[in-house]
């Protein structure tokens, strides 16, 4: 399950749970793209729960979006990244080291609080 909300205008939620298939990831990642299409400064709260690698169909949606999922991190500065597995944790602030621009700060589980205090400092 993906899912996408905007809780306000800079701010974006997205909750993975499991595993992703094409049909999943399209949809989800066309209301990304189109929910931070006017995002300035915008803010990222991702929330991973058993994480599952997507089937090779959704992988394929997703590189054929790479160019405009590329265009979504001029609108973000800042992604708190929450994860129940440390190795995730770990990728998502390498991650960050990757992308000048973007600063990415992972939290556990149980830090949803201090992930959204850490975005809005």
């Amino acid at each position: 399950m993906l899912n996408i909300e905007k809780e306000n205008e800079s701010l974006i939620k997205l909750e993975l749970n499991g595993q992703l298939d094409s049909n999943e990831m399209e949809i989800g990642l066309s209301q990304l793209i189109e929910e931070t299409q006017n995002m300035k400064n915008g803010k990222m709260l991702y929330i991973i729960e058993d994480f599952e690698i997507p089937t090779m169909g959704a992988l394929m949606v997703e590189f054929s979006k790479l160019p405009s999922l590329f265009s979504i991190l001029s609108r973000i500065d800042k992604a708190a990244v929450i994860a129940d597995q440390t190795w995730l944790r770990k990728a998502a602030e390498w991650e960050g080291y990757l992308f000048p621009g973007l600063e990415i700060k992972a939290f556990e589980k149980q830090d949803e609080k201090e992930a959204r205090a850490w975005l809005s400092s």
